[in-house]
C-alpha cells in the first residue's frame, strides 16, 4: 500500500485543502503515515501570505532534500499558494520537488502522482477551476469530530494592496447553497457539532443558484450571505453552532446583522480584520473603508446581538506607517475592545501593488510597535476574562487540551489514557479547559460551567455535579462497548 503523509502550513483554508487531499488520497487507495522516512509521498501544503511560511517551505524542502538522497523514489509535492506563486520555479530551483500543484488542482492529486510513479519528470499544474469550480467535500476526515470547515467560496475579488491571495487563489467564484447545506446536512449526520464556513471574503457570498434574497443591487457592499445563513439553520437545526472567516468590514450589512440577531446558533463573537486604526493607512491599503465606517458598523452589529465579542487582525509597519498612524490603530483597538488581536509584521509579497510604495519602516521599528500592539491585546483579554470569573458559560466541549492548563508541557493523561484537561469554547469564542476525567463523556455537547479562574489567554470552569456524573457514566459505557465511529446527532438543541 502507497504511504502519504501531509503537511500543513498557514489559515484554516489550508488546513481545510490538506483535509481534501486527504481525502482524494484515501480515496485511491493510500494510507496516511505520520513518519516521514516510511512516506512514498511527502505533501507540503502553503502559505504565501506571510515571509516566514515560505521560509519554512524552503527549509523543509532542504531537510527532505537529504532524505531523497538515500530514498530516490520518494516523491515530494509543494502545494497551496506557493505553489500557485512559484510554479514552474520551483522545479528550476532543483530542490528535489516532483509535484506542483495549485490549489484549484487537489482532485488531480492521485492521477498525477500515478504519472510520476511510472516515470514522468516532474510536473506542474497550477490552473485555477474558472469556468467549473469544483468544491471538494472531505466528510470523511471529519467523521467523529466536534468542528469542521466548509468551503462557501474561492478567490478574492477586494485586491488590497498588500495581499497576494488574489494572485494565488483567484477571483471569487461561490459555491451554489444547496451544496454548502447537503455537505453540512452530511456532517451533522456524522456528529459534527460545529461548523465554520471558509471563504477568503466569506461574507461577501452570492449564491450561483439565485435561490436566496438577492443583494441589494444599489448597494455595492451587500451580500447574500445573510440569507445563506437564515438558509443553513433552517434546513439543518441539529447543528449546535455555525461559525465563519474571514469576513470583510465592508460587507457587513444589515441582512448579516438581522441573522445575528435572529439565528441562536451563531455565536456571539465575529472575527473581522481591520489591519490599521489609520484612515491614511487604510487607503493604503485598499481596504476601501474608513476608521469611523468600521467602529459604526460593529458598533451597529453590538446593538443588534448584545455582549458580542470581537476579534482581528492588524498589519504594523505598513510602508509609509508614522507614529501618529500606529497610534490610532492603538485607540481603535482599544476603542473596539478586541478580545484577541493577530498583529503581523508588513512583509513584502509579490506581485502586490504595495510593492511600489517600497518598505520603509525598519524592522526595528515594526518589532516595537507589533510589541506594543501585543501588550495592549493582552490587557484587553486579561481584563475581559476576569469579568467572567464566577460566572456561568455554555461550553462546546471539543475535546482533550493540546497542553496542561498550569504548565506549558504537554497534556496530562490518566494511567487509563484518559486525559485529565479537556477544553472547549464558549459561544463567544473564550476558551474554556476543564480539568476533570469526566468531561471525557461531555466531548461534543454544550454544557455550563462554573468559570473558577482566568488565565492568560483563557479560562478554567468546573462541571455541575450532574454533568460531572452523567460524564463518569458515560465514559464508562464507551469503555465498555465498541468503539464509536461517530457522535450521537443531538437535534433541536441551541447554545
Amino acid at each position: 500500500m502507497t504511504l502519504y503523509s501531509v503537511t500543513t502550513f498557514g489559515c484554516q483554508m489550508n488546513v481545510h485543502d490538506s483535509d481534501r487531499m486527504h481525502e482524494v488520497l484515501r480515496g485511491a487507495g493510500w494510507a496516511e503515515t505520520p513518519d516521514l522516512k516510511a512516506a512514498d509521498v511527502i505533501v507540503l501544503n502553503t502559505c504565501s501570505v506571510r515571509e516566514k511560511a515560505e521560509q519554512k517551505l524552503l527549509s523543509e524542502l532542504g531537510r527532505l532534500a537529504k532524505l531523497k538522497v538515500d530514498r530516490p523514489d520518494l516523491l515530494v509535492v509543494v502545494a497551496g499558494c506557493v505553489a500557485q506563486q512559484e510554479g514552474q520555479k520551483l522545479l528550476a530551483a532543483d530542490r528535489g520537488v516532483d509535484l506542483v500543484l495549485g490549489p484549484d488542482n487537489i482532485p488531480e492529486l492521485p492521477r498525477l502522482l500515478g504519472e510520476l510513479s511510472q516515470g514522468a519528470p516532474p510536473i506542474v499544474r497550477t490552473v485555477f477551476d474558472l469556468e467549473s469550480p469544483q468544491f471538494l467535500l472531505a466528510t470523511s476526515v471529519a467523521a467523529g469530530k466536534v468542528t469542521s470547515f466548509v468551503t462557501t467560496m474561492k478567490g478574492c475579488n477586494e485586491r488590497c494592496s498588500f495581499c497576494i491571495v488574489p494572485y494565488t487563489r483567484g477571483p471569487e467564484r461561490y459555491r451554489p447553497s444547496e451544496e454548502i447545506v447537503r455537505e453540512i446536512e452530511a456532517l451533522v449526520e456524522q456528529g459534527v457539532r460545529e461548523i465554520t464556513l471558509l471563504g477568503q471574503t466569506v461574507n461577501s457570498y452570492r449564491d450561483p443558484l439565485e435561490k436566496l434574497e438577492p443583494a441589494d443591487a444599489t448597494n455595492p457592499d451587500d451580500s447574500e450571505f445573510g440569507g445563506l445563513l437564515q438558509l443553513i439553520a433552517a434546513r439543518v437545526p441539529g447543528l449546535l453552532r455555525l461559525r465563519y472567516t474571514s469576513p470583510h468590514p465592508r460587507h457587513l450589512v444589515p441582512s448579516l446583522e438581522r441573522a445575528h440577531a435572529e439565528l441562536p446558533m451563531l455565536p456571539r463573537h465575529v472575527h473581522l480584520p481591520v489591519q490599521s486604526g489609520s484612515d491614511r493607512i487604510l487607503k493604503r491599503m485598499i481596504r476601501r473603508y474608513t476608521r469611523e465606517e468600521y467602529v459604526r458598523r460593529v458598533s451597529s452589529l453590538r446593538r443588534a446581538v448584545p455582549g458580542l465579542t470581537l476579534s482581528t487582525d492588524v498589519i504594523v509597519g505598513f510602508p509609509g506607517e508614522t507614529d501618529e498612524d500606529f497610534d490610532a490603530t492603538l485607540s481603535l483597538v482599544e476603542e473596539v475592545g478586541f478580545i484577541g488581536v493577530f498583529g503581523f509584521k508588513y512583509s513584502r509579497r509579490p506581485f502586490t501593488p504595495a510593492l511600489k510604495l517600497g518598505d520603509d519602516v525598519p524592522e526595528s521599528k515594526k518589532s516595537e510597535r507589533l510589541t506594543r500592539l501585543f501588550e495592549l491585546s493582552e490587557r484587553l483579554i486579561r481584563d475581559h476574562n476576569a469579568t467572567l470569573v464566577g460566572s456561568r458559560q455554555r461550553v462546546l466541549l471539543e475535546g482533550p487540551a493540546k497542553r496542561a492548563v498550569a504548565t506549558d508541557g504537554p497534556a496530562r493523561v490518566q494511567t487509563d489514557g484518559a486525559a485529565r484537561t479537556y477544553s472547549g469554547r464558549t459561544d463567544r469564542n473564550e476558551i474554556v479547559h476543564v480539568e476533570d476525567v469526566a468531561a471525557q463523556g461531555l466531548v461534543g455537547e454544550v454544557i455550563e460551567v462554573s468559570i473558577t479562574r482566568a488565565l492568560k489567554h483563557s479560562l478554567v470552569g468546573a462541571l455541575d455535579e450532574s454533568d460531572r456524573e452523567r460524564g463518569l457514566a458515560a465514559a464508562r459505557d464507551a469503555a465498555t462497548t465498541p468503539k464509536r465511529t461517530r457522535l450521537p446527532v443531538v437535534s433541536g438543541a441551541q447554545p
